[in-house]
């Protein structure tokens, strides 16, 4: 073979393994949307969305018959203060819309598009998420390395999913568990059951709450304690159900004491006593942590009530307010919430559930932090700032 084919040969064979593909799902990359080989996702038409160094982001979609794309309020609306009006992209002769915005703060974000009126995913985005409610695409703005919710070079827990019959909604269900780096049965894991909001189901925690990540990070950095973290399904009655206030409280905490918690501790090993074992949600999980939580401290010693709360919470939580002997029964009560969500009308609730508890003299951890509004950006940022790294210390 002579020089010139040597090199095209050792060219090709360097380029797939040289350099990271944008969203060619390789790796798990800290910078999946960093264009680094000016190729398009598989199956795309366009590069949607592209996110450069210095943290803006080109989103484009091809829609030549469209009249209007636009990019609707959400959480790239909260962190860059742009209010609740949708941002209009501009239209090419190519019939490619296009929108740059930025700079974003390094971070996840959850997102949609408006075509002619119609709420749709980003159809060249191959981060896409399913919930509760109707899908939506995922933008990850890296910075210079990964970040705390990363996949990184450190030891890795497991994720299993396991799928069981309930007799309280009658069908069959899904939960999945978190075992840490090293588990074994040889020893009891305390456990963190950990709730999705309105329209999440608990795949969510996993890929757009990245806990396992969070988890495996903390415990590398050896700022957390080893814990299992069971992710129980709380749908459990339609959300737009006229009577889902009144009603998922009550089925909630049926299907945890009859189905969630017998499940998991047949099935792993782990301390069964209520200092053992912790209940945490975000939004509506927060508060079936609260309500179910608080009333079940045959249960539960820890809670973790993330974005959540009660603008009635002395009267709605008066057997737990007035417990006298109720900080003995806690070890240890969270509450907190985004700084952009403390400026919006969710602060009203953690608020009020802050002041009842401050009013009567119950013990817990308050506290406002990281740059996000109601929504994943503030949670992640919770776990791994504040509540994992202070659970069972």
């Amino acid at each position: 073979m002579n020089k010139k084919w040597t090199y095209i040969v050792g060219l090709l064979l360097l380029t797939p393994f040289g350099v990271s593909a944008q969203q060619a799902n390789v790796n798990l990359d800290y910078n999946p949307q960093e264009d680094t080989e000016g190729l398009t996702p598989f199956s795309a038409q366009v590069n949607s969305p592209e996110v450069h160094d210095d943290q803006t982001v080109t989103f484009r979609i091809k829609a030549p018959d469209a009249k209007k794309v636009e990019l609707p309020a959400g959480a790239i609306h909260t962190a860059l203060d742009k209010g609740r009006e949708p941002i209009p992209f501009t239209k090419g002769e190519d019939g490619i819309w296009t929108l740059t915005i930025g700079p974003l703060k390094p971070d996840m974000y959850a997102y949609h598009l408006l075509v002619d009126g119609v709420q749709i995913a980003d159809p060249s985005n191959t981060y896409a998420a399913f919930t509760a409610m109707p899908p939506y695409s995922q933008l990850v703005v890296h910075g210079e390395g990964p970040a705390y919710y990363d996949a990184q070079n450190v030891p890795h827990g497991n994720v299993t999913r396991h799928v069981y019959h309930s007799e309280v909604t009658k069908g069959e269900r899904e939960l999945y568990v978190y075992t840490p780096p090293g588990y074994t049965p040889d020893k009891q894991y305390p456990v963190l059951y950990l709730i999705g909001g309105s329209g999440e189901l608990p795949s969510n925690w996993v890929y757009d709450g990245r806990v396992n990540f969070i988890m495996d990070n903390l415990l590398a950095e050896g700022k957390a304690q080893p814990m299992l973290i069971a992710i129980p399904n709380n749908q459990v009655i339609h959300r737009n159900h006229p009577q889902h206030a009144e009603l998922t409280f009550d089925i909630f905490e049926k299907e945890l004491r009859n189905h969630v918690i017998p499940l998991i501790d047949q099935s792993y090993s782990t301390i069964r006593e209520p200092e053992g074992r912790a209940i945490s949600g975000l939004s509506m999980g927060g508060r079936h942590s609260m309500f179910i939580g608080f009333r079940s401290l045959d249960v539960f010693a820890n809670f973790g009530i993330l974005s959540a709360g009660d603008t009635d919470a002395e009267t709605s939580l008066k057997q737990f307010l007035n417990d006298p002997d109720v900080n003995n029964k806690v070890d240890y009560l969270f509450v907190g919430q985004g700084t952009k969500e403390a400026q919006s009308f969710f602060n009203h609730r953690c608020q009020a559930l802050h002041d009842a508890l401050k009013n009567h003299e119950i013990e817990h951890d308050y506290y406002i932090g990281g740059n996000g509004g109601h929504d994943w950006s503030t949670w992640r940022h919770l776990l791994y700032y504040r509540f994992l790294p202070n659970l069972w210390k």
